[in-house]
């Protein structure tokens, strides 16, 4: 008689896959708002859209790259879902909008459901600070495909805005002022970069340190940028992620401006030094590479931000004045101070 060959035997434990599910089921309900109409398990989300008069949906779906690999080797997973969905709301609260639900998607060789549920509650912590509902998402086990102890993680988010408040930056003008707000670490950009440098170049071993440094946790700014935004004081926003602030403040302005960025305006926190020198790195690539400790950039207008800082203060928020928009026809960020 021919051996009985199952699904475990190629690699996929369904019983560890139901052992994930409810403790995703567990954090994800823990998220619910009166908006979601199904439970975890459904072949499909249900989210009721209300009290909306004219809106625009605004949506984003992003990962946190090789941050993840930090995690692996720090056997640490239950912050980086909170940067996942961290950085999917700042993507869109850029654009004015609040986030509605998430949804993620979770892929590994082979199952483990305490990693799983540790990464689930991670996403379902950044949910529930961004009020935002987990609603659904898929857990995939996909023997052969990923090295031992390794997973994948994507995001996707839908938020909402009223098509008249739409944040698109097309007010902003010369002599606007760019405040800046600072990061929390590397967030989820440049560990290609950072892990070649520091675990390659310069062999510096994983402490409790480091990998506290390393996984930093990338934070929203939904709130400073909602109260911004009720304050109606705020003309665009960019989100400074990969790129950084070279690549990211044009984002928002209008054709024939750019901003010029004071470099001594902020002091440049230590882990972004201390990875220019042990590479070398020249100073474009550096200012592409990494936030440099501005996670986000705002607009305001000279008129206004007295008000803005104000605001952010009441919040508990620091900001720096890192620059203003000028008129060009050439370079979209003119950097001036020092580090040239």
């Amino acid at each position: 008689m021919a051996k009985r060959i199952g699904y475990k035997d190629a690699g996929v434990n369904i019983d560890e896959a139901d052992r994930a599910v409810s403790f995703i089921r567990k954090h994800a309900q823990s998220t619910f708002t009166r908006a979601v109409l199904t439970d975890i398990g459904s072949f499909g989300a249900g989210f009721q859209l209300s009290g909306w008069k004219n809106p625009v949906l605004v949506s984003s779906a992003d990962g946190v790259g090789t941050k993840l690999k930090i995690a692996f080797l720090a056997g640490r997973h239950n912050t980086i879902g909170e940067d996942l969905v961290n950085h999917c709301v700042n993507d869109i609260a850029v654009q004015g909008a609040v986030p509605l639900f998430f949804l993620d998607y979770f892929a590994i060789g082979k199952l483990d459901a305490d990693v799983a549920g540790q990464v689930i509650e991670g996403v379902a912590r950044g949910c529930r600070a961004n009020r935002c509902a987990l609603i659904g998402g898929e857990t995939a086990e996909m023997p052969g495909l990923y090295q031992p102890g390794e997973y994948d993680l994507a995001g996707f988010i839908v938020g909402a805005v009223e098509k008249k408040a739409m944040l698109t930056g097309s007010t902003i003008r010369p002599g606007d002022v760019l405040l800046g707000l600072p990061s929390t670490g590397l967030h989820t950009n440049g560990y290609s970069l950072a892990r070649k440098l520091l675990f390659e170049v310069a062999q510096v071993p994983l402490d409790d340190a480091l990998a506290d440094e390393l996984l930093k946790v990338h934070r929203s700014y939904l709130k400073p940028i909602r109260a911004l935004i009720e304050a109606r004081v705020l003309k665009g926003a960019a989100h400074i992620t990969g790129g950084g602030i070279s690549d990211n403040t044009p984002r928002i302005l209008p054709s024939g401006l750019a901003a010029r960025i004071s470099t001594s305006a902020w002091q440049i926190p230590p882990i972004f030094e201390r990875l220019r020198q042990i590479g070398n790195i020249e100073v474009a690539d550096y200012r592409r590479t990494f936030n440099l400790g501005i996670g986000m950039i705002l607009a305001v207008s000279q008129r206004n931000l007295a008000k803005a800082r104000a605001v952010l203060s009441a919040l508990g928020e620091a900001s720096y004045q890192i620059g203003e928009v000028m008129e060009s026809r050439g370079a979209r960020v003119v950097y001036v101070g020092g580090g040239d």
